[in-house]
């Protein structure tokens, strides 16, 4: 099989094009009144005088009660309130010198939350337009100690801004725990892309109903479709985490990657490690060329949902992402890419 070598500045009149045609996702968002909180969660933590004694951290769990327990379980991993070393334990971590470092890091990457929010709350804002009755979700900032990106529960999206310093940064390279593919979509600007997919995941993934690899596509394709419909005017590139020469890659490949999936029969294909190898962020796709991306699973998911919604367009977003039926999606999508 011939694959094709991605040049940057076709890529570049490939967005150029892309662009000019008009995006059925931009609505009018101007009578949506519902907006997102933004918290500043660590700096209020970070602050709190006397903050190794239980009162004060009480007050703060009282203040913020469905987010506290998440941040100092799951994020930080220090225990809880009802814990006797609690104080002790979150002190240790408030009083470690990295994470001091860090911290002045950090505030000088964000001297202000202002663009963050704005994006935050445009987003959402077009997520109410197409979820009209869905509650929003509270959204805190904070520092994690290089723990998950982005963490979500019920009513809560966590944002660890450590973890969005910049591709250069030093802590990054020292650490040696984060291989540098993913270290290339550490800066602020992948926080928004990354939110609207963390919670599409969890308002609408059932990783139970997506038995095999094209279930496991589609289904990402479709919350890469949210994403679509949350960051309207956002690239390609940014969404889904590629550079412009990975997504251009994608492009001029589409062809040969669904081609090769049939030809091995890898579409319904159920044994994990062989979806993991196509759906799971890596540094290339195993199969395909090293100058391939990782995720390309997810990226022709994305396509074949795309093509479904546009040969489609009565169907609305709360119906595509109601519907389970990842078959019947590409049947109906016509996806053949030539």
């Amino acid at each position: 099989m011939k694959w094709t070598k991605a040049v940057v500045f076709m890529g570049a009149i490939a967005l150029i094009f892309f662009s000019c045609k008009r995006n059925p996702l931009k609505v009018n968002i101007s009578d949506i009144e519902k907006e997102v909180e933004v918290v500043r969660f660590g700096e209020q933590l970070f602050n709190l005088e006397g903050k190794d004694t239980l009162e004060t951290l009480t007050e703060l769990s009282n203040a913020y009660p469905d987010f506290f327990n998440l941040y100092t379980y799951r994020v930080i991993q220090v225990g809880g309130i009802g814990d006797d070393d609690f104080p002790a334990m979150i002190s240790l971590f408030l009083n470690d010198s990295l994470i001091k470092d860090v911290k002045l890091k950090t505030d000088s990457v964000f001297p202000n939350l202002k663009k963050l929010e704005k994006g935050l709350t445009k987003a959402f804002k077009y997520y109410s337009y197409h979820f009209p009755e869905k509650e929003l979700p509270t959204i805190y900032t904070y520092i994690s100690g290089f723990n998950q990106s982005v963490v979500t529960a019920e009513n809560s999206i966590g944002i660890s801004l450590d973890k969005y310093l910049g591709r250069d940064c030093k802590y990054y390279e020292q650490l040696q725990t984060t291989p540098q593919y993913k270290v290339q979509n550490m800066h602020k600007n992948k926080i928004l892309s990354d939110v609207a997919f963390a919670w599409a995941i969890t308002e609408f993934e059932h990783e139970d109903r997506a038995t095999n690899l094209l279930g496991n596509m589609v289904e990402k394709g479709k919350l890469m479709y949210l994403v679509d419909a949350m960051l309207p005017g956002m690239e390609d590139s940014l969404k889904i985490g590629y550079t412009t020469q990975q997504l251009e890659w994608c492009q001029m490949n589409e062809p040969q990657m669904w081609t090769y999936l049939i030809e091995h029969e890898l579409l319904y294909n159920s044994k994990r490690m062989n979806i993991i190898r196509y759906i799971n962020p890596a540094p290339s796709t195993s199969g395909f060329p090293l100058d391939s991306p990782g995720r390309t699973g997810v990226w022709i998911g994305w396509q074949i949902v795309r093509q479904y919604m546009k040969k489609h367009p009565e169907i609305t977003l709360p119906e595509l992402m109601a519907n389970y039926d990842f078959q019947q999606i590409l049947n109906d999508s016509g996806y053949n890419p030539e």
